[in-house]
């Protein structure tokens, strides 16, 4: 089960830089609203550990020794469904970024950043949407600019999930989708899992992709 006190946001971190990940943690510990339960500097680590504390989020370093980020990505999104990532890297070409996206993460943030922007980030995906860095984002807005028809299996999507797949692929919080549907934060939740479950995907990034016919 998944650790929590006082309903918290329970966060991991994934960072072979013992001094970046020191960091990371620190502000962790002084964020308001979350509170880290791990800090791992490698895949395997994380891999084994993870899955027992079952974090809302990872913060999740690409650049690791051994296993890189993106494949631990791809086996947590397994292991652990329901832990959103965010990755947090140097790293800003595009292969680097929708490799992480089509694995299962839910953001992508650039070092260095402040810690008001990472405690922002990690509230904004526990709350249903996907942080990127400003460059990062134009990147990805670029590469959905031109919208292609849906892919076969959006199809079976009923009306009320493609409203709120639509929803998602126009960057609205869980919050602000069951604010437009007028349902509850519980049902755009269900209506995510089921979404996710239709298109066989584990995170809203590879939802829209696939949805926009990525």
């Amino acid at each position: 089960m998944s650790k929590t006190e006082d309903g918290l946001i329970t966060v991991a971190v994934v960072e072979d830089d013992a001094e970046v990940r020191r960091s990371l943690v620190g502000i962790l510990k002084r964020g308001t609203g979350v509170i880290c339960v791990g800090d791992y500097g490698n895949a395997e680590d994380a891999l084994r550990e993870i899955p027992l504390v079952q974090p809302k989020v990872a913060l999740m370093d690409i650049n690791l020794p051994g296993m890189d980020g993106v494949h631990c990505v791809r086996r947590l999104s397994e292991l652990s469904p329901k832990t959103q990532v965010l990755m947090l890297t140097v790293f800003d070409n595009t292969d680097a970024i929708f490799n992480s996206l089509a694995a299962g993460a839910s953001g992508y943030l650039l070092k260095p950043i402040s810690a008001a922007q990472l405690l922002s980030a990690v509230h904004d995906v526990y709350a249903g949407g996907a942080p990127m860095t400003s460059d990062i984002a134009r990147k990805v807005v670029q590469t959905f600019k031109q919208p292609v028809p849906t892919s076969g299996e959006a199809e079976n999507l009923t009306p009320r999930e493609q409203e709120v797949i639509d929803f998602l692929a126009k960057g609205y919080l869980y919050k602000e989708i069951a604010e437009q549907l007028k349902i509850s934060y519980g049902t755009v939740h269900t209506y995510v899992e089921r979404i996710f479950k239709k298109l066989h995907v584990r995170s809203r990034a590879q939802a829209v992709a696939k949805y926009l016919g990525a």
